[in-house]
């Protein structure tokens, strides 16, 4: 039985990674709870697949009675924010297919396997799979589609001094970032060229390459990296931007970090902490490294200027 049940469940993650599932999606747990909504035995034939209406307690008492998988009680919560809750995304399974009324944080809340899917799953193995999954694909779609459209829909737009435009991924720090492009450059780097813009997700969202090289400047690839980098040509600066949302602020150390990372023989370093507003700024007074100056976005106009000989420029 051992054998048949690690074979069954195998085959149930691999039919929720022909059906475009991210990987959190199809492990063990997930194929457990799609075997649950088929009410397929390890030993009987794909074609056997029902449609029952289950709560996920019942789901549970399945995968244990049938599967020998005794998962914890309070597993029942990732079962249904980790599995159930992208099934249903996904147009794989229904909630409440019965009585659609039924209240959210009710003890009878079922959800049954969609009839597309159902007739799907009965053709594993056989000649109209590859007909019928096509078939599902072109109705239903995958959810790492959906949730790929969803992300590129709330990806923040950042246009260049240049004209060029850059998206960033939503979250993190680039909200922050799309003010200090826009808000902090025309006022304090008026035609600066933008040299560099971080990204929560994918660090290099924009970076000119040649422009580093010329300055005898190289990017490291893992880590070091300010989150804005504009060059100032009249005044032969580089003005380097930390922007910070919950982390991060320019101190000595990340200061001494980036001499060495952005050292060049003909550009001056000039260091800029941006925040939000005065609230997220005022746990980082005591934190921010002298001769440098702090941005905030909410008054744009304004700069905070810590100590020094002069306002925004390079020291040696």
């Amino acid at each position: 039985m051992s054998t048949q049940i690690d074979q069954r469940i195998a085959e149930a993650q691999w039919i929720l990674t022909e059906l475009g599932f991210p990987r959190a999606q199809r492990n063990e747990r997930s194929a457990l709870t799609l075997l649950a909504l088929l009410d397929l035995r390890p030993e009987e034939p794909w074609t056997a697949a029902d449609t029952p209406l289950r709560g996920i307690t019942e789901m549970m008492s399945f995968m244990r009675e049938r599967y020998d998988k005794d998962y914890a009680p309070n597993t029942r919560e990732t079962v249904r924010r980790q599995t159930i809750h992208q099934f249903r995304a996904a147009g794989l399974a229904t909630k409440n297919p019965d009585d659609p009324g039924r209240p959210t944080n009710s003890g009878k809340t079922v959800c049954q396997i969609n009839s597309l899917a159902w007739t799907l799953a009965k053709s594993y193995g056989t000649d109209n799979w590859t007909e019928r999954l096509t078939t599902y694909l072109e109705r239903v779609g995958t959810l790492a589609g959906r949730l790929e459209r969803q992300r590129q829909m709330r990806r923040i737009p950042v246009r260049l001094p240049d004209g060029t435009s850059v998206d960033l991924s939503p979250g993190g720090q680039n909200p922050l970032i799309k003010e200090i492009i826009q808000e902090f450059c025309p006022r304090f780097t008026p035609g600066g060229d933008v040299w560099y813009i971080g990204d929560a997700d994918e660090k290099f969202a924009f970076h000119d390459g040649n422009a580093f090289e010329c300055a005898g400047i190289g990017i490291p690839h893992h880590g070091k990296m300010p989150d804005v980098i504009v060059q100032q040509a009249d005044e032969g600066w580089l003005v380097v931007v930390e922007a910070v949302t919950s982390h991060g602020p320019l101190d000595p150390k990340r200061r001494a970090e980036l001499d060495q990372v952005l050292q060049s023989p003909r550009l001056g370093l000039v260091y800029v902490t941006a925040f939000a507003d005065r609230a997220t700024f005022r746990p980082y007074i005591a934190d921010i490294a002298w001769e440098t100056e702090v941005w905030i976005a909410n008054s744009p106009d304004h700069l905070i200027h810590f100590d020094g000989s002069k306002f925004l420029g390079p020291y040696d």
